[in-house]
């Protein structure tokens, strides 16, 4: 695939998250889409064969991103705390970043198709059990279940964004990172 052809299928994939996130799944047509991206609704079936398949790559490479890229951030850390703080800082870098796919991945999760509902939950598991892991090595005391509902507390709290960033970006990363180190009971830093 071209550089080109990329650029265009991350333009369509950026417009309709903003679209999907505005308007909902089912409030948006294809022709809209391409419309907002200056081409014929036709002409992005030359990229996607469907307004699902739009979604599903969506959904499907966001949740690849935030487990590949907490992976690797957790590998790079030097000790539990820092593989903690190094996936608060980058779940709060990316939910600031693209706070339509986190409309999108809440309101529009059930519009997917079956195989891309799966593959995402399953991704989004290994997310949850990457997140458990850091906190039980952490605190060896604390047990898989309550390890798995801390994570999903600050995913809560950090993925409130598209509603509560209501402060200057910086303002509002550094308010999120220290609320969820404080959820998490890490220690400040320093």
């Amino acid at each position: 695939m071209t550089t080109s052809a990329v650029s265009r299928r991350e333009q369509i994939l950026e417009t309709a998250a903003d679209l999907f996130a505005r308007r909902g799944f089912h409030g948006v047509s294809v022709s809209d889409i391409g419309a907002a991206c200056g081409v014929s609704g036709p002409a992005l079936y030359k990229h996607f064969p469907s307004k699902d398949s739009v979604l599903a790559e969506m959904l499907v490479s966001i949740s690849e991103r935030l487990l590949g890229d907490g992976s690797r951030r957790v590998a790079e850390a030097t000790d539990p705390v820092a593989g903690l703080r190094a996936l608060i800082a980058f779940h709060v870098d990316f939910a600031l970043a693209h706070p339509a796919l986190i409309v999108v991945q809440d309101r529009d999760w059930s519009s997917l198709p079956g195989d891309a509902r799966e593959r995402v939950r399953t991704l989004q598991r290994s997310y949850v059990d990457l997140w458990a892991a850091q906190c039980r090595a952490a605190d060896p005391a604390l047990g898989p279940a309550p390890a798995r509902a801390r994570a999903h507390a600050v995913f809560g709290l950090i993925n409130s964004t598209p509603h509560s960033a209501v402060l200057p970006p910086a303002d509002m990363a550094a308010l999120l990172r220290a609320m969820a180190e404080a959820a998490l009971g890490v220690a400040p830093a320093g």
